[in-house]
Order: C-alpha cells, then sequence, then structure tokens
C-alpha cells in the first residue's frame, strides 16, 4: 500500500488505472484486518483467509498505521482517505501501550506522515510528543561512549529508530531527539561498513550484542531500507551530502556491492533475494524482501528528484 502512494509521486498520472487496483488490494486487506473491537491490526492469515492469530505483532500494527498514515498524508483519492482517517484514528490511541522500541519508531513515521496534512490534530501531535520521549528514555538508559544505542543488543530494524528521532526532532522541533537520532544513526553506518568500504548490514544470525558477537550473516533486505531510508531523511535534516552517499552506498547492497559481490535483486524476476548468506545468496524472493528493494528504490528516486530540483532552483 505504502509503495503505491511513492509510485503514484513518481510517475502522477502514469498507469493510474493499475495502481489504483492495486491500492484497493492492499487497503482492503487492511480494512479487512483492523479488529475494531480490539483497535489493533491481524497480521497472518491462512490460505483459506482465516486468521492465525487474535491480534498481530505490536510492529505490524506500526506498519500498517504507517501505511494509512502515508495515504492520508499523501495520496490524492478522497475515497482512500476517508477509510485510513477511520484505520488511524481507531488504530492510533493503543500505540501508546505498546512495549516494542520499533513499534513506537513505526508509529512516529505514521504520525509524521499524517500531520503532513493534519498538523493540528492534538491526538496525534501528544502521541508524537510521548513515543519521542519513550525512546529517549530508552536512549538515555542503554547508551555510552562506546555504545551509542538505544539496548544491550542492535537487533533488526534497528536504523528505524534513529529515523524516527531525526523525523520527529526535526519537525516538533526537538533538538535533544535530533541529535541522538543523528549520533545513533552514525554509529549504525559506521559499524555497518565493512573494510573494503560497503555496506555491511548486520546479520540476522546473531545480531550485535554490547560487548560480545556480532554477526555478519545473514544479511537481510530491510536492513538495507531501513539504513537508506534514515540516512535520506538524516540528509533532509542536515542537508549534509555525506548522508546521501551512505543511503546510496547501502543501495548498492541490493545491486552487488556487497561482502560476496553477488546481486539481491535480480533483473530476470523483478524480485529482490531474501538475503545474503556467508557463502551465497538466498534464492527465495519474498514479498517482504522485493519490496524492501522496490521502497528503497522509489525512495532514492524521489530524494534525486528533490535534489535535482534544488539544484535546478539555485541556479
Amino acid at each position: 500500500f505504502l509503495l503505491t502512494v511513492l509510485l503514484d509521486e513518481l510517475n502522477p498520472g502514469i498507469n493510474p488505472a493499475e495502481i489504483n487496483a492495486a491500492a484497493s488490494t492492499y487497503l482492503a486487506f487492511l480494512w479487512y484486518a483492523f479488529d475494531a473491537k480490539k483497535s489493533r491490526f491481524r497480521n497472518f492469515m491462512s490460505y483459506d483467509r482465516r486468521w492465525l492469530e487474535e491480534e498481530g505483532s505490536e510492529d505490524s500494527h506500526a506498519r500498517a498505521l504507517w501505511a494509512v498514515g502515508t495515504v492520508l498524508g499523501r495520496s490524492r483519492n478522497e475515497g482512500y482517505g476517508r477509510l485510513c482517517g477511520l484505520l488511524f484514528k481507531r488504530g492510533l490511541p493503543v500505540v501508546e501501550t505498546f512495549t516494542s522500541p520499533r513499534a513506537w519508531a513505526f508509529a512516529l513515521l505514521a504520525i509524521h506522515e499524517y500531520l503532513r496534512r493534519f498538523n493540528g490534530d492534538r491526538l496525534a501531535n501528544a502521541t508524537r510528543d510521548k513515543l519521542t520521549e519513550k525512546l529517549l528514555k530508552l536512549w538515555h538508559s542503554s547508551a555510552s561512549e562506546d555504545w551509542p544505542w538505544f539496548e544491550p543488543v542492535a537487533t533488526y530494524g534497528n536504523a528505524r529508530l534513529s529515523h524516527a528521532l531525526i523525523l520527529s526532532g526535526s519537525w516538533m522541533p526537538h533538538a535533544e531527539a535530533r541529535e541522538i537520532g543523528l549520533k545513533s544513526l552514525r554509529w549504525l553506518c559506521d559499524i555497518q561498513t565493512a573494510p573494503a568500504g560497503h555496506f555491511r548490514p548486520i546479520g540476522s544470525n546473531g545480531f550485535n550484542v554490547r560487548g560480545g558477537h556480532r554477526s555478519q550473516f545473514d544479511q537481510q533486505p530491510i536492513e538495507v531500507h531501513a539504513t537508506l531510508s534514515a540516512c535520506l531523511e538524516a540528509y533532509r535534516a542536515t542537508k549534509d551530502s555525506a548522508w546521501s552517499v551512505e543511503a546510496q552506498r547501502a543501495f548498492e547492497w541490493f545491486l552487488g556491492r556487497n561482502d560476496l559481490g553477488l546481486p539481491l535483486y535480480d533483473s530476470a524476476t523483478g524480485g529482490c533475494r531474501d538475503g545474503l548468506h556467508h557463502d551465497c545468496t538466498n534464492e527465495n524472493q519474498g514479498a517482504e524482501s522485493s519490496l524492501a528493494f522496490y521502497l528503497a528504490h522509489a525512495e532514492m528516486t524521489l530524494a534525486q528528484n528533490l535534489m535535482e530540483a534544488q539544484t535546478s532552483i539555485v541556479t
């Protein structure tokens, strides 16, 4: 659903019927997934369309909010906006009870997108304040000079924590949140740089433990997309071109600038391989990995278009 919005921004008026058909399908799923009694999104569904859980994870709920928030903030489709408005209004309050830092981060991304158009919404602004403070409290309880991070282990979706603070800190504004977001992202980029200079995301086979093991494999596309998005936000916040270079370096991981020199994106199928093992790529091309590539590609293209437009205005 999120990708359809970005594609429409990239190519306004191009293949609108195809994009709208896909968006309608994805919105229908989100509508069906939302349990109004619990105010929670469900996530896993069987092939015979039975829900396999009473409620989805906190992360999946917040990601769903991110999608509908983006539609509300960017889409020109009024029909989508009405349905997404109901989902956002009903699904946002419960986020304050969540304990997952990544859910807090995804919810902050959702709120920012929503506030693009509805910046006077008191509930959204108050929730942003509370979730930002939760992340700051987490940082102060864990971070040190040699470990400038939110938790004693860097696991998955790490850059989303930094991304959320850079974004919220820049727009609230909240100087401390912005600086912690930038500082933590710089550290994350440093430890995800291989000696040869290419991008090396923290592997999912053990993650990165404070003072201990740092997993090199299995490297996942979603980590690359998260880092790329955060770096693009850091560039927008600071106008420091070093961040756009970091984003480009992360994107090149998909194309073969990685530990094995093998592309993850498969131009023959249009899919993205699921990961990088120590000796080969994971040849499965799942939806999550393929979406990670296409979202990364769309975000990079939008950012480059904006930079070119700004350069053109200046010159």
